[in-house]
């Protein structure tokens, strides 16, 4: 039994026979290996833990594939996971173990590792899950089988927890990994099959650099004539033999893919169908997994960080209308994913979507891109309020504690707390939803009630519409300024774009309106001067109308700005709208009695209360006072379908809508005594004052 569940767990895939590929070109590192080896073999290993580090380009994925099939060689069930594809919080750890284990979301990955004699977890860059440093060493892994190996690779070496851990510290085995020795270079060239003349050129080009070495043999590989390198003449290693390759790639459209590949953040089949316009591109996404600069994760292909810098600055500069034209397509695939999934996998397209903005210099100042994925956000619990408590005081004082207090006693499902290594909280955001608070609750916190009246004097919810407020966020650190914090909030308030229903309005205060102001108003979050508030420390109130631009009209205006390198932040200002007005039930009939009585008198029907109405502002990118005279005619085309009311309707028609001279003239031409005239022109008058007020409400 015990044999065949890694089996079971982890099936022969085409992966497996990629990484046996690799295996076969995989030299040098016999150290390692034999180490590795050595604990896997052990009944009571040295170590429990490898953590190997290194340089970009230097080796960590091909020697963790290599260990990885070692261990499945013995029958061990292996799980490798890259920090890049894993959301970096306790739940969307364990989700990709699951996704390997082929796990549903109930079931658990310990009474499945407990099934396996041996189990080895190798976790690839590394870097990339720093929140979670301290829960994996404190609480993850003490939980694994007794006989559990675990294996670490990334850029930089172990945090100073786990040396000063005294459980941890004489059971962590640190490995520097570095280029290789001369005679392994040499070992590789010749299983690339590279005639033995070229090596020492090679190796003065390269160094033993890993990536540059397999990337030489990429362009040999493709080239029927004699190659020379000079590392004096190409000083940037990667991008020289980058250059090399692309001339020998096998069709335009193969080197098409290659471009996508290095634009987005990960690669699929289905995003490559999309980018390239293809029904077919199965060949072409094998052939991308084939190349040595190419990794695979669980959401797909990524080159290496040095090949995408080389190959998305040449297409920017060497063909910017393809560069847009792939834009436009890739952004088309993730909009309509953005709108078709949630949670964790919302996120990560949204990660995906954002990624494409990197270039444009009125967003890249103010995202922490280097450090995307370095603290993650959960909903914080009662036992999280103190620290948060203390943050809010530290950063904005004793005063602003009574309304968060205020709203995390009334709304504390609202409250997202961020978490970086150790677990310890980075900062909050705390979402306050408007449409569930009560009027008095709203009117006793000056950012409520100034937001609230701002979204009624100039577009007031429906009944079952949402306002949410960005009550509180910030960093415990740097407060509201750039960091790794401050990046995924803006994330997590996006994805509330897309998480709230019947969203109406959003509002966004910020301490510092002049720093944030560009980034916000490329994001179409626009200044609400009438929402400021605070008088000791004044916040300025940003707000958009989600249903003037609903999220689809508003990720495609992203994508419009996206590659317009020559925006402004002045020129990126809505147009403020023209205030609501706001009528009671008696006053709205009135002004609509009022509007019947003035209906052909035009500059008269434009001073009407009701030009500045919902009705009026909501369904008219027209003439408002025109769009007032046609919904008068409809009210009173309504009667005219109802029999009973057909007497009504002549009535106004006579009067108001085809007037006659005078009322006694229209009593005559209607043929009906003037009592009975009145009288049908006052039903008249009702019942459309009173259809045009329902017409108001559900507007």
């Amino acid at each position: 039994m015990t044999e065949q569940k890694p089996s079971r767990i982890s099936p022969k895939k085409l992966a497996d026979r990629l990484i046996e590929a690799q295996q076969r070109r995989f030299v040098g590192r016999e150290h390692e290996k034999a180490l590795f080896t050595k604990l896997l073999q052990n009944p009571e290993p040295e170590y429990l833990l490898l953590h190997i580090h290194g340089p970009g380009g230097v080796g960590k994925t091909s020697l963790v594939n290599e260990l990885a099939t070692i261990a499945r060689a013995q029958n061990i069930l292996a799980i490798q996971l890259d920090g890049r594809n894993i959301d970096p919080s306790p739940g969307g750890f364990l989700f990709g173990i699951k996704l390997l284990l082929g796990l549903d979301e109930h079931s658990s990955v310990f009474d499945t590792f407990a099934k396996a004699p041996k189990i080895v977890i190798f976790i690839d860059t590394y870097e990339t899950l720093t929140p979670l440093d301290s829960w994996l060493r404190e609480v993850f892994l003490p939980q694994l089988p007794d006989l559990s190996l675990v294996v670490l690779a990334g850029r930089n070496s172990p945090s100073e927890s786990w040396l000063a851990d005294a459980g941890w510290h004489d059971l962590v085995k640190t490995i520097s990994l570095r280029n290789l020795f001369p005679e392994e270079s040499r070992n590789y060239l010749a299983k690339r099959g590279i005639a033995a003349h070229h090596h020492q050129s090679v190796l003065e080009f390269t160094h033993g650099h890993p990536l540059a070495l397999s990337l030489v043999a990429d362009v040999f590989s493709h080239y029927d004539g004699d190659l020379h390198f000079s590392s004096k003449t190409s000083p940037d290693i990667v991008k020289s033999l980058l250059d090399r390759f692309l001339k020998q790639v096998p069709s335009p459209k193969h080197r098409e893919a290659l471009e996508v590949a290095a634009l987005v953040r990960t690669t699929q089949e289905a995003l490559l169908k999309e980018a390239l316009g293809l029904d077919d591109v199965h060949d072409y996404f094998e052939w991308l997994r084939g190349l040595s600069f190419i990794e695979a994760g669980t959401s797909g292909l990524f080159p290496h960080d040095l090949a995408r810098e080389s190959l998305d600055a040449d297409l920017r500069w060497r063909n910017p209308d393809l560069y847009k034209e792939l834009h436009a397509k890739v952004r088309g695939y993730y909009n309509r994913k953005l709108q078709e999934t949630s949670g964790l996998e919302q996120q990560r397209i949204l990660f995906e979507d954002v990624y494409l903005h990197r270039h444009n210099p009125m967003v890249k100042p103010f995202l922490d891109w280097g450090k995307y994925g370095s603290v993650f956000g959960e909903r914080a619990s009662n036992r999280d309020l103190p620290v948060l408590r203390e943050i809010v005081k530290n950063h904005e004082g004793e005063a602003a504690l009574i309304w968060f207090d205020f709203w995390a006693e009334r709304q504390p499902q609202g409250i997202t707390v961020y978490r970086g290594i150790n677990s310890e909280p980075t900062g909050f955001l705390m979402a306050v939803n408007l449409r569930l608070a009560s009027q008095e609750d709203i009117a006793l916190d000056p950012a409520s009630c100034a937001s609230w009246n701002y979204a009624m004097r100039y577009a007031p919810p429906r009944s079952q519409e949402n306002v949410l407020l960005f009550r509180f966020w910030m960093a415990k650190d740097e407060y509201q300024g750039v960091s790794a914090t401050q990046s995924i909030i803006f994330l997590n308030v996006v994805q509330q774009y897309f998480a709230t229903p019947n969203l109406a309005w959003s509002f966004f205060p910020c301490a510092d309106a002049e720093f944030w102001l560009p980034a916000l108003h490329y994001m179409d979050i626009n200044r609400a001067p009438e929402a400021d508030f605070g008088s000791e420390q004044p916040f300025a109130n940003f707000a958009h109308d989600w249903r003037a631009l609903d999220v689809a009209a508003w990720l495609e205006l992203l994508g419009q700005r996206e590659l317009n390198t020559e925006l402004k932040p002045e020129d990126l200002v809505t147009d403020r709208p023209e205030p609501l007005l706001v009528l009671s039930e008696p006053d709205f009939k009135q002004a609509a009695k009022e509007a019947l009585k003035d209906y052909t008198r035009s500059v008269i029907l434009g001073s009407n209360p009701l030009i500045h109405s919902r009705t009026i502002k909501e369904h008219t990118d027209d003439d408002p006072v025109e769009a007032l005279r046609n919904l008068l005619k409809q009210g009173a085309e309504l009667l005219r379908q109802n029999p009973r009311d057909e007497k009504a309707y002549r009535a106004l028609l006579r009067t108001y809508l085809e007037p006659a001279a005078t009322q006694e003239l229209a009593a005559e031409l209607l043929d009906l005594p003037f009592s009975t005239y009145r009288r049908h022109l006052t039903t008249g008058v009702e019942k459309v004052a009173d259809w045009l007020w329902q017409h108001e409400l559900q507007t």
